[in-house]
């Protein structure tokens, strides 16, 4: 005998009901919450901190390239060759035919600090400087005041009268061995408008080689 079709239906839906039930998640109070990430610890940890690194080291400026000793690794007392072999860069410059004193100067000069460097009886006597760029030994410069440099060279100063500017000074320094000395040449204004450094007599020259 055939079952109604009510009855089908009937089971049917129960059948659908188990299905149902079986696949429906758990409950919520009975599954286990999942453990979310933690951002810090549980426990107390102290604040962390960079390593303390050593203080930068002071570096102490560079020597200046002009010393009472000469220019650079041109050092007063060395011949023509020895200088070009020295100095960085080509020299120019060639003594007349019955001239004792002569100057060699940069092929590069261009008012930015080159010096021209002296030469007395083939030996390497004394450079002069014009130009703000290049630092006299002891900090002087070509545009400071008298007055700086009475006291960047305190107690050592020697004053004399420019022979050719009215008014106008020249301020003599010493070595402390006495072996070479600088002038800085003061105009009327009280401004450094040159120096040169040297070995004595030709450190004391007013009109270089001339």
């Amino acid at each position: 005998m055939q079952p109604s079709i009510p009855v089908l239906a009937l089971l049917a839906f129960a059948l659908s009901a188990c299905t149902a039930e079986r696949a429906a998640p758990q409950d919520a109070a009975t599954t286990p919450p999942q453990a979310e990430p933690l951002d810090q610890p549980v426990e107390d940890v102290p604040p962390a901190t960079a390593p303390v690194g050593e203080p930068p080291a002071t570096t102490a400026p560079g020597p200046t390239a002009a010393t009472y000793q000469g220019y650079g690794q041109a050092r007063f007392g060395m011949d023509a060759d020895a200088v070009k072999q020295a100095w960085e860069g080509e020299l120019a410059g060639i003594p007349g035919a019955d001239s004792a004193c002569y100057y060699l100067r940069p092929k590069q000069a261009d008012g930015l600090g080159w010096p021209a460097l002296m030469f007395a009886d083939g030996r390497f006597v004394r450079y002069d400087v014009e130009s703000a760029a290049d630092v006299a030994p002891g900090g002087g410069q070509v545009g400071m005041t008298a007055d700086d440099i009475e006291a960047a060279y305190a107690g050592r100063v020697e004053q004399r009268p420019h022979k050719y500017v009215e008014g106008g000074h020249n301020l003599r320094i010493k070595s402390t061995d006495g072996a070479s000395a600088i002038v800085f040449e003061v105009d009327a204004a009280g401004k450094v408008t040159a120096w040169h450094v040297g070995v004595p007599p030709q450190v004391d020259y007013v009109e270089g080689c001339s």
